[in-house]
C-alpha cells in the first residue's frame, strides 16, 4: 500500500478517532499549588488531584480552565491572565487523552470547595512536598512542570 493509498483508506471511514480532551489548573500561590482530594467519584477516589475538568465542545481551553475554577473552586479567573504551561498525551487502559495543563498565578474570590460530594479536601500544598497520595499522571504532570518542559506523555510503554 502507498501513502496516498493508505490516506485514501482513512478518510473513507466513518469511525474516526476521536480524543477526549481536558483541562487542569496549576493555581499558584507564591511556590504553593491549590490541590483537591477526590472522593465519590469512583476514580482516584483518596487522591490529590489539580481543579480540573473536561472540555464542553466549543469553548477554547483558557475559557474551559476559568469555568472550572469557578464551578469547583468558586474562583473568577480571566483566561487573559493565564498560559498554557503543558499539553500531555495520555494513554489509560481504556482511552487516550489529551490533557492541557494551565498555570493560574492570580483571581478574583475565595478559594472554597463548591464540589464537596467530589471532593473531601481543598487546600494549599508546597511544590516541593507534594502529598504521597497524588493521582498518578498529575504528579507526573507537575513534575514536568517544574523542569519547564511543555510537552509529556503518560502512560505509553516502552520498549
Amino acid at each position: 500500500m502507498t501513502c496516498k493509498e493508505g490516506e485514501n483508506e482513512r478518510m473513507a471511514r466513518d469511525d474516526r478517532f476521536t480524543v477526549p480532551l481536558s483541562v487542569h489548573l496549576i493555581v499558584r500561590r507564591d511556590r504553593e499549588i491549590l490541590l483537591l482530594r477526590r472522593c465519590n467519584t469512583g476514580y482516584e477516589d483518596g487522591s490529590y488531584s489539580l481543579v480540573a475538568g473536561h472540555l464542553d465542545g466549543g469553548e477554547p481551553v483558557l475559557a474551559a480552565a476559568s469555568r472550572e475554577a469557578c464551578e469547583e473552586a468558586g474562583v473568577m479567573i480571566d483566561p487573559a491572565s493565564s498560559r498554557i504551561v503543558q499539553v500531555m498525551h495520555r494513554q489509560t487502559p481504556r482511552d487516550e487523552y489529551i490533557d492541557f495543563f494551565v498555570e493560574v498565578m492570580s483571581w478574583d474570590g475565595v478559594v472554597t470547595n463548591c464540589e464537596p460530594e467530589k471532593c473531601d479536601d481543598l487546600g494549599w500544598f508546597p511544590m516541593d512536598s507534594l502529598p504521597e497520595n497524588m493521582v498518578p499522571y498529575v504528579r507526573h504532570a507537575l513534575e514536568v512542570y517544574a523542569t519547564g518542559q511543555w510537552s509529556s506523555a503518560f502512560g505509553w510503554e516502552t520498549g
